[in-house]
């Protein structure tokens, strides 16, 4: 359908590779993402990786602070869309996402419905998942919970963490996604309800409160947590070194079998290595992160700061 007039709502470099298919596949008659932003230290103006491609090939950019501003809609109206494609955005109004003849569909990172929410793949890692996926289906009033169009599943590697997956699902999302539009408009997709009745997890959006490492959870739920946020937004504590307290992220990490001090929070130096304890076993931080410093490896860490005996983390 070359004469089709499609609109794509996205903002982050996850939305990119959906919307670069869609470029491919169809004309994109506008894309709507989120106003430029200050960010960093210098509080520089960012733009969106979904407002960077769609420059880079002279599609039309709308960039409302408000989705329910009149002018706004109006200006979709006008474009008079036959089919909205959301992917990674916020929620959208009942009154543009029933604008479509074809609807408006949504690309969501997870095996609906489980994991709805702002962050699944995160949740996924932090749960220690073996499997997660991508979902597209139908908008409606109630976020993450339209009818489902298709699903396709994705084995979690034990490698994998927050990065890698975003990358994995981004891509294979993409594929998903334009063979859902083909379907969509040649009424070969048959939408099905989402199973209401059953207990499902749930993917939060992620705070300063939910991303702090409990040093009193298991070894396989701490190195999860940090899988899972690793390498944005990352797992924090605080190191008690000495005197001072300082906020360090945790980026890698694995297992480390043996028997240590039963000290939650106990932050060991061995063979060049940084062990903390957990009450039962210990986690090797090969990776870490403090506060207004680079990443660093366990050694160049150690190198670089005087670690006192009785550290630890809280």
């Amino acid at each position: 359908m070359n004469d089709l007039k499609l609109i794509f709502f996205g903002t982050p470099k996850f939305a990119v590779d959906s919307l670069r298919e869609i470029n491919v596949n169809y004309k994109v008659s506008c894309v709507v993402t989120s106003p430029d932003r200050k960010s960093g230290r210098g509080q520089k103006i960012t733009q969106s990786e979904v407002k960077k491609y769609a420059k880079e090939n002279n599609i039309k950019i709308l960039q409302p602070d408000d989705l329910n501003d009149k002018e706004f809609i109006n200006k979709i109206k006008e474009i008079n869309p036959d089919i909205i494609i959301v992917v990674a955005f916020r929620k959208v109004p009942t009154e543009i996402f029933s604008i479509p003849k074809y609807g408006t569909i949504n690309l969501h990172a997870s095996l609906l419905p489980n994991y709805r929410g702002a962050a699944p793949i995160n949740w996924c890692l932090i749960n220690n998942e073996v499997k997660t996926g991508v979902t597209t289906f139908f908008i409606n009033e109630k976020i993450d919970q339209g009818d489902i169009l298709l699903k396709e599943e994705v084995i979690i590697s034990d490698k994998d963490n927050f990065g890698s997956l975003y990358s994995k699902l981004s891509s294979i999302g993409s594929r998903v996604l334009i063979e859902t539009i083909k379907g969509v408009l040649s009424n070969s997709l048959e939408a099905s309800k989402q199973d209401f009745d059953k207990s499902f997890k749930i993917a939060p959006k992620l705070s300063k409160e939910n991303t702090r490492i409990d040093w009193n959870k298991s070894q396989k739920e701490i190195i999860g947590m940090i899988r899972g946020l690793s390498p944005k937004p990352g797992a924090w504590t605080i190191l008690k070194n000495g005197d001072n307290k300082i906020r360090m992220k945790i980026l890698e990490a694995k297992k480390v079998d043996g028997f240590f001090p039963k000290e939650v929070g106990k932050f060991l130096i061995s063979n060049g290595e940084i062990l903390i304890n957990n009450g039962v076993d210990a986690i090797n931080c090969t990776e870490v992160q403090l506060e207004n410093r680079k990443v660093m490896n366990a050694r160049e860490l150690i190198n670089g700061i005087k670690i006192h005996k009785n550290s630890h983390v809280y």
